[in-house]
């Protein structure tokens, strides 16, 4: 049996929710439904100009999400990112070790300003992200622990260290080095803006293939270059064994290797989306590292992130999803 069911890798950001109205992004020239990279001056910049509504910070990064998603429902994780040794990166720390996860931030940490992120929440529930990444734009192949990796079932990569030339280094070394010690590789692509603008990079972490390949519908046709979602499946095929596309309030089309399988969710009321992908890659994982099928994975999968988007926040409280999971299994 392997030490951890899920090893993830990505930005180690503290996410700061704050709810705006549309108006407010066009006032400030915040490109909504994307993630921005902006430098600390316009990030401060942004939050002078906030008045009210910004709720509780946490630690945050799309991978940091899943892979505490996935330990909410019991599976054994590892977290490797990069954080300063100010007082974000210590509360950074603090909130990832209380959500049982393992990780390399142990000891010393380098001179830096953690990142952050400020996520803003509009009344159609839409999340738009504006993100300073401070020293995890440095994330690199010295944070990497590979023998947690080795000792690990899945390798979980976050698409947005293509953004940064040692992240995407490290990425690449990951999967390589997962794939040479028979550790499966999931990777995410994160946002729609980004799979756009970086599709080479994408590529570069790909290389020959990886095993699950987790996207929306927006991320599944901005890769693909395709323009309905049947075609975009087809391409994404030839570079994962296993895919598992979201759907928002339609479910998510999967493909096990063999068929396609579409899985309905609940009806909601959507007050805030995001976390939501992130918590559906989790719940995922979990299911297939704990027995069950491509299927039911994507069932449990779907419940867990439709319950999510209920909510404000990038991740439920303690004890909700293994509710969820105890009423389908």
């Amino acid at each position: 049996m392997k030490k951890h069911h899920v090893y993830g890798i990505g930005n180690a950001l503290v996410d700061m929710e704050i709810e705006v109205s549309t108006e407010f992004l066009k006032e400030n020239s915040v490109e909504k439904g994307l993630m921005t990279l902006v430098d600390q001056e316009r990030q401060n910049e942004l939050l002078t100009q906030v008045k009210g509504n910004i709720h509780k910070r946490s630690c945050g990064g799309s991978a940091a999400n899943t892979i505490i998603g996935a330990r909410q429902l019991g599976a054994r994780t590892f977290y490797s990112c990069k954080v300063a040794n100010d007082e974000t990166g210590e509360f950074y720390f603090s909130n990832l070790v209380e959500h049982g996860v393992q990780t390399n931030l142990h000891g010393e940490r380098k001179e830096g300003v953690t990142g952050k992120c400020m996520v803003f929440i509009t009344p159609d529930a839409d999340r738009t992200m504006n993100t300073f990444l401070g020293i995890t734009e440095t994330f690199s192949e010295e944070e990497l622990d590979f023998e947690e990796l080795k000792d690990s079932e899945y390798l979980y990569m976050e698409g947005y260290l293509v953004t940064s030339p040692t992240g995407k280094a490290a990425a690449i070394k990951a999967r390589e080095f997962a794939k040479e010690n028979g550790v499966k590789t999931a990777l995410t692509f994160s946002d729609p803006g980004v799979v756009g603008f970086f599709k080479d990079g994408f590529g570069e972490m790909i290389g020959d293939g990886i095993d699950l390949l987790f996207c929306n519908e927006a991320e599944a046709l901005s890769y693909s270059g395709k323009d309905n979602l049947s075609e975009a499946l087809e391409e994404l095929k030839k570079v994962s064994r296993q895919i598992a596309i979201t759907q928002g309030p339609k479910g998510a089309l999967l493909w096990d290797g063999e068929k396609e399988i579409d899985i309905l969710t609940r009806e909601v009321e959507a007050v805030d989306t995001n976390g939501a992908g992130d918590l559906f890659a989790g719940a995922f994982l979990y299911g297939l590292t704990h027995g069950h099928t491509f299927a039911e994975s994507g069932k449990l999968a779907c419940a867990c992130s439709s319950e999510l988007v209920t909510h404000f926040g990038p991740r439920l409280e303690a004890g909700v999803t293994t509710e969820i999971y105890k009423k389908l299994y």
